[in-house]
């Protein structure tokens, strides 16, 4: 059995997250476990920066392309899915890798979490009752019932998502989140870059994947039922080029619009981030590399 932790790489997308983790498996005789959501989706590629096979050096690559876009993920099963690759890569005396910046992702597989209780029929009930009312009514509903949630959580589906749980199990949303306690020994690196640095190197980012074929990637998951998946069709980037495709936007504004996305998106991923004590962060300008050496001699030496 390889003795090493599991290794996380975290931090805010466009930071160099999966060039570090292949360093670091070369170091580590690794594999990769995938934690970013949004590259479960089998042919949203372009979109996700997913890393292509030919420049994955070799390395295993692990829940990559695993969904449909019609199919929506669910965090309790990925746990399960990644906790198992995390024991066959150890089994055969190797280090698991995990990279993504989805957060919850992340905390659902190196942290002990129990998860809110789900019921369909009890979520189509509220969908139904939620559609016919504005978000503010939606949230003056769940402040009767769940306060703390109430005032934490901005987005709608979640409101809905607090509504069933209290519904089923009579306990607030807030209180199934996950406690910073390791469900087996982990540590983690996390990677960051200067703002206005970030958010240059995210546009430019941007204007590559319209370059090397977004629009043509989105029209071909239309005929996979892109615009019947809920996230996937809402996915940063791709919900730009539908709109594209749909006259609703030019591809300058699309792009525009994408990089704001994007730059919203990494601020709260940074926020996410850096609120865990226990992650290692460096200046992701320092170089994959380097700061894969600096990491294993700071956090796991005996590796070395």
């Amino acid at each position: 059995m390889n003795p090493n932790p599991v290794i996380a790489v975290v931090g805010p997308t466009g930071t160099g997250k999966s060039e570090l983790a292949l360093d670091l498996c070369h170091m580590l005789n690794g594999e990769v476990v995938n934690t970013d959501a949004l590259q479960f989706y089998r042919g949203m590629d372009i979109g996700t920066a997913k890393l292509p096979v030919a420049q994955r050096q070799g390395i295993e690559h692990h829940l990559l392309d695993i969904m449909d876009v019609t199919e929506e993920a669910s965090v309790a099963v990925f746990q399960q899915q990644a906790r198992d690759a995390i024991a066959e890569i150890q089994a055969r005396g190797r280090t698991a890798v995990l990279v993504g910046g989805s957060g919850l992702y992340v905390r659902a597989v190196l942290d002990e979490i129990e998860f809110p209780p789900t019921d369909p029929e009890v979520r189509a009930e509220i969908e139904a009752w939620a559609d016919a009312r504005s978000a503010e009514e939606v949230r003056e509903a769940l402040r009767a019932v769940d306060p703390a949630s109430a005032e934490k959580i901005t987005d709608v589906r979640r409101m809905i998502r607090a509504l069933e749980v209290h519904r089923i199990s009579g306990r607030a949303f807030t209180s199934f989140m996950p406690q910073r306690i390791y469900h087996q020994p982990a540590v983690q690196v996390g990677l960051d870059l200067d703002p206005a640095v970030l958010n240059e190197a995210l546009l430019q980012r941007v204007h590559r994947m319209y370059q090397a074929g977004l629009l043509d990637e989105v029209r071909e998951l239309i005929t996979h039922g892109l615009r019947e998946g809920r996230t996937a069709s809402a996915a940063i980037g791709y919900k730009q080029a539908l709109a594209v495709l749909d006259g609703q936007m030019s591809q300058d504004e699309a792009i525009e619009s994408t990089h704001i996305a994007t730059r919203q998106f990494a601020k709260r991923q940074r926020t996410w981030f850096r609120a865990d004590p226990r992650v290692k962060h460096y200046d992701a300008g320092a170089g994959a590399r380097e700061i894969a050496r600096a990491f294993v001699a700071e956090a796991i030496p005996e590796a070395l």
